[in-house]
């Protein structure tokens, strides 16, 4: 990947920072905000599938929760998968990054495990789209418990919340973080809190830690057992953000919050519930009747806020998620901004995160409720989750070392819980799982349509280029003129297609070219000491190689202070810079390629501008076109 026709933005992260206080608090504060806020509904919900509060129903249920916790979550993603990052990056993408690097080796799995990545990237695009839906009204619906007159406010209040908590977004999501980090610690201490004394009250509640209590419910309602597993599954919906924020913090401060205070945290609130449940019999919103009545309006107000946390987890996930889709070439560029000075993982994403708002609003307008969401929350991230398993298994056995009989025994187990997932999930699809299901195959349409078009481009420009062995003899005639000009190459072995139209149009050449690549890499960051690598072509004329991570924002300015500590003095203020702009026409052909070549073309002709892309003076840029049929 590089240059003229593409390009790239990324960031690094401080996943690789000391483990601190500020940064367990900054995790809680952006990572855990989705998997936090999961006892508002997915107790209710689960128990409501088995249409009962008999002590076999609530402790099988609680055995499902804890079970799913404990494999999904604490084994799968914060032991396992979390050894799986990138330089500290993690998420689907990173993970196909970190996987590519053994696939020149294997047959078809290429092919395979790309177009899988692609799919978990769509799916979890959407999930992105229904969590702070779902998470902001089931927290605002506790207002009903203060009085029902309240129900046609949530609606209206809901829609507030959400425009501020996207409004905010462009502050980047460090400041989030601190700010939201102290009340997580609040929010999971009252989860725990309030929790505890029903568990001290009812102890029986504990045997849920069987798991014979989970299989017994599953054979006892084996016509609403995959319902009932559809809905716990909202218990661990946020495991695959949590991967994906990782890199903003690092694993250890993940880990250090997971196990010291979430997860003891959802489990006993988890219990409280249930034993709240066999203690009062049937009802709605568990979470809210474990506080007393006079605390009820806070309990309200502290869960409103932990749901816009929940909703960040996702939003900055999908911020880094759509930052290395781009940065790997499934993506159109996009305008990526970078929010803070000390750490270049902290982006702010205007296109996604308006988009975000947009569907957003939809869903709370469409389904008005979180029980009604509850039908589609949960369809499409478990998509994300079953393919995360498969890419762990094949980087464990290729990069790990693992024997395949290790390999096989742990990820056979965690493919089978996502199997199980999975079916259960399915269950959901009449009743709203078909909107983010539809969504991600659109999605996934324009990943391979972007994907695809970009080989096909690649191959059209291959036949229209000109092999730098041909560069001494357009510069023969040419008259050469004073100052340096840049020129952005597609590929090191070509001259740039804006260094041909300059000759053809202008009749001159500068004294001293720099023909420059853009690579990027398929590591999250470069090392500095290897950022450039230049070699003179012929007299006064360089070609320059500036290597960026895909978690990196490649920088013109950066490239140019590279090259001088490579000997090659060159300055801002002396160059001109000339990008060759590639407009692409797609030729008339039938049925769906000719479809895909059309809208490759559309994306190609709206994505970012290099000039804007690599940071370039936009003053002293010049863009020459050329025409490309596809």
């Amino acid at each position: 990947m590089s240059g003229e026709p593409q390009g790239a933005t990324g960031t690094t992260h401080g996943g690789a920072a000391r483990t601190s206080l500020a940064a367990v608090l900054g995790a809680l504060g952006v990572v855990y905000g989705d998997i936090g806020t999961s006892p508002q509904y997915a107790f209710d919900q689960a128990l409501a599938v088995v249409g009962g509060t008999s002590r076999d129903a609530i402790l099988g249920v609680l055995s499902l929760v804890f079970w799913a916790l404990a494999i999904t979550v604490t084994l799968k993603y914060v032991v396992v998968m979390m050894r799986a990052d990138n330089d500290g990056e993690g998420g689907i993408l990173a993970l196909l990054a970190l996987a590519q690097r053994r696939l020149n080796q294997i047959g078809l799995w290429p092919k395979i495990l790309i177009n899988l990545a692609l799919i978990g990237t769509a799916l979890f695009f959407c999930d992105a789209l229904i969590t702070p839906a779902m998470s902001v009204l089931s927290a605002l619906e506790g207002l009903e418990l203060i009085d029902p007159g309240f129900s046609r406010m949530i609606i209206p209040i809901t829609l507030v919340v959400l425009v501020l908590l996207f409004w905010i977004q462009r502050r980047g999501t460090a400041q989030v973080g601190r700010a939201f980090g102290p009340v997580m610690v609040v929010w999971f201490l009252v989860l725990a809190v309030s929790g505890l004394p029903y568990i001290l009250a009812h102890p029986v509640v504990l045997l849920a830690v069987n798991p014979l209590y989970a299989v017994k419910i599953l054979l006892h309602s084996p016509g609403s057992s995959l319902a009932l597993i559809g809905a716990v599954f909202l218990c661990v919906t946020g495991g695959e953000a949590l991967y994906a924020d990782m890199g903003h913090f690092g694993k250890q401060p993940v880990r250090i919050a997971w196990f010291v205070l979430v997860w003891p945290a959802l489990l006993l609130n988890y219990f409280g519930q249930g034993a709240l449940r066999l203690q009062v019999g049937p009802g709605d919103e568990a979470m809210f009747h474990l506080v007393p009545q006079p605390l009820l309006l806070p309990m309200v107000i502290l869960s409103t806020a932990a749901s816009v946390i929940a909703s960040q987890a996702v939003i900055s996930g999908a911020f880094s998620v759509a930052r290395q889709a781009i940065q790997l070439d499934l993506l159109p560029r996009m305008r990526i901004l970078q929010t803070s000075a000390q750490e270049q993982g902290q982006i702010f994403v205007p296109v996604v995160n308006g988009l975000l708002l947009v569907f957003v609003v939809m869903f709370v307008l469409e389904f008005r409720s979180s029980a009604a969401l509850g039908g589609a929350y949960g369809a499409a991230v478990v998509g994300t989750m079953s393919i995360t398993t498969v890419l762990g298994a094949f980087v464990a056995i290729t990069q790990w070392g693992w024997k395949p009989l290790v390999v096989g025994a742990l990820f056979s187990l965690l493919l089978c819980v996502d199997g199980v997932f999975v079916a259960g999930n399915v269950t959901k699809v009449p009743a709203g799982g078909w909107v983010p299901l539809t969504l991600a195959t659109l999605l996934f349409g324009v990943f391979s349509t972007w994907r695809s078009g970009r080989v096909d481009l690649r191959k059209a420009l291959a036949l229209l280029a000109v092999p730098l062995t041909k560069l001494s003899t357009l510069l023969d005639d040419a008259l050469r003129v004073p100052g340096t000009g840049v020129f952005l190459a597609s590929h090191p072995s070509y001259v740039p297609s804006a260094l041909i139209r300059n000759l053809e149009h202008n009749k001159v050449a500068h004294e001293r070219i720099l023909i420059l690549n853009f690579e990027i890499v398929d590591t999250p960051r470069q090392s500095s000491g290897d950022r450039v690598r230049v070699q003179e072509l012929m007299p006064g004329v360089y070609g320059v190689t500036a290597r960026f991570g895909f978690m990196e924002t490649p920088d013109m300015r950066e490239a140019l202070r590279a090259c001088r500590s490579r000997g090659l003095r060159v300055y801002l203020e002396d160059c001109s810079f000339f990008i060759g702009q590639h407009v692409v026409v797609a030729r008339p052909r039938p049925g769906w390629q000719g479809l895909k070549r059309k809208l490759f073309a559309r994306l190609q002709r709206r994505s970012s501008q290099a000039a804007d892309f690599f940071r370039m003076p936009v003053r002293d840029t010049i863009i020459l076109n050329t025409s490309v049929e596809i």
